[in-house]
């Protein structure tokens, strides 16, 4: 078996490797090659809209950025690939205790493979701004710091996920190389970035708002407390002001922030969106219009 496993290594070393690239001068990420000039890594190794790609051979080449989604944590980079070919992706759905190598890349694009097996599917995380990322596959495969963006293969070399989140303790989380996957990649490059209603507003942690409104007196009730309101936001438009609670959004209660994600996620476009909150002691309702539903 431990041959088999030295075989199957060597052959994504030198198959799968060299589509596995470094991201940026500090090799601060990673990136999968998934067609000629296109490479796919996470949203949260990019630092403005060019970035240094560092390949296998130790060729580097500046990217530029088709399309980007933090709240799901992916961007696609147009950049010369070269000769080097994508990897094949795997079908079917990832299944627990099922074989995976990951392989990742260092600054200098020296490729590391490693061994480890599917722990679970259907797990979720938090992306870089807070929105709930569902779907994800754990995995066991050892990875070293700077290798978010990286591959995750079948012992064949077939594409299963993108390494995207460190749990510790020897668990990491990938995005499934799924047809969802497929379809945002070939949107994001087009430069097609989902556009999302944001209210524009801060609130306090979960929890918080019932101890902070009997701090002053108030009776207590579930909700989103607001502790920023942008300026020129879709909130501050519609008349939602710091220290006011949410109640209801789009006619969902919202107890936690995913609560709030979903009422928008669900929400029509084009359509205003009405928003029950508590002002003190009085009950408020205002209605938000989204005029430019923003990515950001």
């Amino acid at each position: 078996m431990l041959d088999e496993l030295q075989r199957s290594a060597t052959q994504i070393r030198t198959g799968v490797g060299p589509a596995v690239v470094s991201i940026g001068r500090d090799g601060r990420g990673c990136g999968v090659v998934v067609g000629p000039g296109q490479v796919v890594t996470n949203a949260h190794n990019l630092r403005d809209q060019t970035t240094s790609v560092t390949f296998a051979d130790g060729r580097t080449e500046q990217a530029t950025v088709q399309g980007a989604d933090a709240d799901t944590d992916l961007a696609v980079l147009s950049v010369d690939t070269g000769e080097v070919g994508a990897p094949a992706w795997a079908q079917g759905e990832p299944a627990a205790d099922q074989p995976v190598f990951a392989v990742s890349a260092s600054g200098n694009g020296t490729v590391r493979v490693t061994f480890g097996t599917v722990s679970a599917v259907g797990r979720a995380f938090r992306g870089p701004r807070g929105r709930r990322i569902r779907g994800s596959v754990e995995h066991t495969a050892p990875l070293p710091r700077g290798s978010s963006g990286s591959a995750v293969v079948t012992p064949a070399g077939e594409l299963v996920g993108i390494s995207t989140h460190r749990l510790g303790e020897g668990f990491y989380l990938a995005l499934p190389a799924d047809s969802a996957l497929r379809s945002r990649i070939d949107a994001l490059g087009r430069g097609e970035a989902p556009a999302r209603p944001r209210l524009g507003v801060g609130l306090a942690p979960s929890g918080a708002a019932g101890q902070l409104r009997k701090a002053v007196g108030l009776p207590e009730r579930d909700g989103l407390l607001v502790r920023i309101v942008e300026e020129g936001s879709a909130a501050e438009r519609a008349g939602i002001r710091v220290g006011d609670l949410l109640v209801t959004v789009g006619g969902r209660p919202v107890r936690t922030h995913d609560d709030l994600y979903d009422a928008l996620d669900a929400h029509a476009a084009g359509t205003p969106l009405p928003v029950q909150l508590v002002r003190g002691a009085d009950e408020v309702e205002v209605s938000v219009t989204f005029e430019e539903p923003a990515a950001s």
